[in-house]
């Protein structure tokens, strides 16, 4: 069951602001917090004024040393996180450094053997084979002891990450992320590949007045890396973000990057057709999918690639790892389910704690996010899966709005080896001894925080419109929205008194429905509802997004369910 909030309409005084427009299209603007004429331009152009890299605090520094790196021949060393967005992170600053003259080579940690982030035996060897100067990407913001360690061992260590600030910064050269507090940047919600591109922005328009290379890169061939990894990151699709994210959609429509027309070929996608959906559900898990499994050099080497027939064969080898990962995401979401269903047995699934934590020595730790997302998503608590460990533990949590899990984790600092995140997901080890601590502790914060809350999912509403309004121009005016994502979603509408003209289940448990309002029949899907097929009302309310199917070359608007009621 899932409680229906209604967003509440735009007052007549701001539409009358903008009478060239859509009053849908206002709405909806106007839902996302988009409400000066300028900002409603600037959205509407996919635009973002503001790219001085030069605002971000660190960017002078970083700058200054690395193009004296560039002119010593100093090797330097990217070393990235092996998630998507670090890996496209990863080749986006390597490409950059090459092309402006850098000796420079990638560095992935190994997810099984090392774990994320920066570690002291990589720094090590790092130092040994001759690195003077490390550059992180999509990580470092908490390695304090790290970064500590490799001052003594004689690295020049430059922080580039975006995820949330702790009070104490490591002792970097120099830290660019725009969420420290004296950080002038605007938009704050870069992914870790947007403040990598910043960093390369920052470097190229350098280069064009005091040159150290004549070819050097230009800063839209970087955009297809950025949108594949801001998409995938899950950062909010508005400001910055969303001109990046356009920009790399219209590169990658093209598919110029051998690496990126390989994987798209392999997963059946065709260039042209590629938008943020196909980015998030089709591409972003097959780059994942090796750094879950083991060693996203794959990935890295996929972007990167100068051969069609080295791309091809690096593509099939993702395709198999993205197959391999499925199954084993689905053998450990059962047994992690079972465990949580076993802990409630007597008193049922409403008597779940606020916050659910499970953990077993067979869940693989790198589906250990896949996992737990599943069973916050179905539960609505947040959830800790965690791969038990001979010494040390390690393990991933996703959470709801209403429980900022990394916020949780700092109270719980003293416990953990290694933790860092956002709001609604972070990663974390910690010794065996303290695993009974941790949870009791993360359960007395939710309890605080979660025990006068109703934990129910909240479906949002962007506006309530009469079916009969819906056509093409409808679909148009949604399609202004577009790419749509975190904090950007595919806007939801409302319509009541909807009458079942017929119905029938499909697959194991969706819902084939044709709706009508007395003028025109609707074709409409509801997934994951097919418990409505034995008891539908005669008449319903529907929250549902308009969306075009295409059948045999020609295409239809459908309404996809997200939810129904009977109509009172």
């Amino acid at each position: 069951m899932k409680r229906w909030h209604l967003l509440p309409p735009a007052p007549e005084a701001h539409l009358a602001r903008f009478p060239h427009l859509s009053p849908l299209l206002v709405q909806l603007l106007y839902n996302r917090g988009i409400t000066e004429p300028a900002e409603v331009e600037a959205f509407l152009a996919g635009e973002f004024r503001e790219d001085n890299p030069f605002q971000m605090k660190g960017m002078n520094e970083a700058v200054a040393r690395i193009r004296r790196a560039i002119r010593a021949g100093e090797p330097i060393v990217v070393y990235g996180d092996f998630d998507a967005d670090g890996v496209t992170a990863t080749a986006l600053l390597v490409e950059t450094l090459a092309s402006l003259g850098a000796k420079v080579e990638p560095y992935i940690p190994h997810r099984i053997e090392e774990g994320y982030g920066l570690n002291f035996s990589a720094l090590r060897n790092l130092a040994s084979q001759g690195a003077k100067l490390i550059v992180t990407v999509d990580c470092g913001i908490r390695s304090i002891e790290e970064v500590s360690y490799g001052d003594r061992l004689g690295l020049d260590i430059i922080i580039t990450d975006h995820h949330s600030v702790p009070e104490r910064l490591p002792p970097a050269l120099a830290i660019i992320n725009p969420k420290q507090a004296d950080c002038l940047y605007p938009f704050k919600e870069l992914a870790g590949v947007g403040v990598a591109f910043k960093l390369a922005q920052a470097l190229l328009r350098v280069n064009r007045q005091v040159p150290l290379a004549r070819d050097a890169i230009s800063e839209d061939e970087l955009f297809d890396l950025v949108a594949l990894g801001t998409v995938a990151d899950m950062v909010p699709l508005l400001g910055e973000n969303r001109a990046l994210v356009r920009g790399g959609l219209e590169r990658l429509s093209q598919a110029q990057r051998l690496g990126v027309r390989a994987l798209m070929a392999q997963a059946g996608v065709k260039p042209e057709g590629v938008n943020a959906y196909t980015i998030g559900y089709i591409l972003a898990p097959r780059l994942n999918a090796a750094g879950r499994l083991g060693d996203a050099m794959v990935s890295y080497r996929l972007l990167t690639s100068e051969s069609e027939e080295v791309a091809s064969e690096l593509a099939w080898e993702l395709e198999e790892e993205n197959r391999r990962r499925q199954r084993l995401t689905m053998e450990i979401l059962e047994k992690a389910r079972k465990q949580v269903l076993d802990s409630v047995a007597e008193v049922g699934v409403q008597g779940l704690p606020p916050l659910l934590f499970t953990a077993g020595e067979d869940y693989f730790s790198g589906v250990a996010g896949l996992v737990a997302s599943r069973l916050s998503e179905e539960f609505y608590r947040p959830t800790l899966v965690i791969e038990l460990g001979e010494g040390e533990s390690r393990g991933s949590a996703r959470s709801i709005p209403e429980f900022n899990i990394t916020a949780a984790l700092d109270e719980c600092e003293d416990l953990l080896t290694k933790y860092g995140g956002h709001a609604m997901a972070a990663g974390f080890s910690l010794p065996n001894s303290n695993l009974e601590a941790f949870h009791e502790r993360l359960l007395q914060i939710a309890e605080r925080q979660l025990g006068e809350v109703e934990l129910v999912p909240t479906l949002t509403i962007d506006a309530e419109v009469p079916l009969a309004s819906l056509n093409w121009a409808t679909q148009a005016v949604l399609a202004q929205m577009e790419p749509f994502g975190y904090a950007n979603p595919t806007p939801t509408l409302l319509s009541r008194g909807v009458l079942v003209r017929d119905h029938r289940l499909v697959g194991d448990d969706h819902l084939k429905l044709a709706l009508t309002d007395g003028q025109a029949i609707w074709d409409a899907i509801a997934f994951q509802q097919g418990h409505w097929a034995r008891g539908m009302p005669g008449r319903i309310d529907i929250v549902y997004t308009l969306e075009v199917n295409e059948w045999q070359g020609e295409k239809r608007l459908q309404l996809n369910i997200k939810d129904l009621r009977p109509s009172s």
